[in-house]
């Protein structure tokens, strides 16, 4: 049974199983699509991102909850869904109605360019950012 997508979006939080260097912070992002019917299905979940300050000649890495903001995050996470190539379009539409029709979902790339996409942060990435704030 399929339903119609009202929302796109991505899905970032810490990465607890990555190595880091000191100094880095390596985030997951998953891709979800929402259903008009409440379902909300995961489209993929391999991409993510470290980010991390260097200044040149300081002997101890600079922390980077000191610097992040929910702005770059976000922009961060923006990025990091975008295509690997450079073909012009601004998300990989067709990439993404491939894998919603792999869930049961038939979705045009006009349909998904007109829903709303959203970037939202997962509890461990959330509560960070709170206490860093507090």
């Amino acid at each position: 049974m399929s339903a119609d997508v009202v929302a796109l979006g991505a899905w970032c939080d810490l990465d607890a199983d990555a190595r880091t260097s000191p100094g880095d912070a390596s985030f997951v992002v998953h891709e979800f699509a929402v259903l008009a019917d409440g379902r909300r299905l995961t489209l993929h979940t391999e991409r993510g991102f470290t980010t991390g300050v260097r200044t040149v000649g300081r002997a101890e890495p600079v922390d980077p909850w000191a610097h992040l903001t929910v702005e770059e995050l976000t922009a961060d996470v923006l990025t990091t869904v975008l295509p690997d190539d450079d073909d012009g379009e601004e998300h990989p539409w067709e990439w993404l109605a491939g894998l919603l029709r792999r869930h049961g979902v038939e979705a045009s790339v006009e349909r998904l360019k007109a829903v709303p996409y959203t970037v939202e942060f997962g509890e461990r990435l959330a509560e960070r950012l709170r206490v860093r704030d507090a």
